[in-house]
């Protein structure tokens, strides 16, 4: 995992690069300078000329980091054991205004693992901290993403949900804590 910088970069190839809030895809070439301002879960914050966007962490390469190594399971993994690595890449993804996962702040309502064939299938709802928020789509793609990095997941089916509506009761402490709202 990375924390909160304010690291300076330049772009070693274009990448695809998510623009904050709205959650609109853009490709920013090489050679574009600006700053990491946080860097958690293997994803990027950056700031370039007066506007933010995320990286996503299969293209760490292009600010010149190393992504997150791949999870893995025990030999002869169980059901907990897969369940257990579900929410351990649900804890990587950020809002990538808000240092903050998404488990800690209470935006995944429910994560079930279904039996299939050769593996297993998650079923994720989720919510966003309000309805508008541009980046929905870039939480559920990232979240779906990273679990299916998981051994013997085969489906994931991860949907944004609206009830109930969120609100910051449904924060971890130690989210509050991070946000000031403690």
């Amino acid at each position: 995992m990375y924390s909160l910088t304010s690291e300076p970069f330049k772009l070693a190839r274009d990448v695809e690069a998510i623009t904050v809030p709205t959650g609109e895809t853009i490709e920013l070439p090489a050679g574009v300078v600006g700053y990491i301002t946080q860097a958690l879960g293997g994803s990027f914050t950056i700031f370039v000329d007066g506007s933010m966007f995320m990286i996503l962490g299969h293209n760490a390469d292009a600010l010149g980091k190393e992504p997150l190594p791949s999870p893995v399971l025990p030999e002869n993994a169980n059901k907990e054991d897969v369940e257990a690595a579900v929410w351990n890449q649900l804890r990587s993804v950020y809002d990538p205004e808000i240092p903050v996962d998404i488990v800690e702040l209470g935006l995944v309502y429910t994560c079930e693992l279904e039996q299939a064939v050769d593996g297993y299938i998650v079923n994720i709802d989720m919510t966003l901290t309000a309805p508008g928020c541009g980046m929905g789509d870039v939480l559920v793609s990232d979240a779906s993403t990273k679990i299916k990095l998981i051994p013997n997941i085969k489906k994931v089916n991860c949907q944004i949900v609206f009830d109930p509506p969120w609100d910051s009761s449904m924060m971890s402490e130690a989210a509050k804590l991070e946000t000031g709202m403690l």
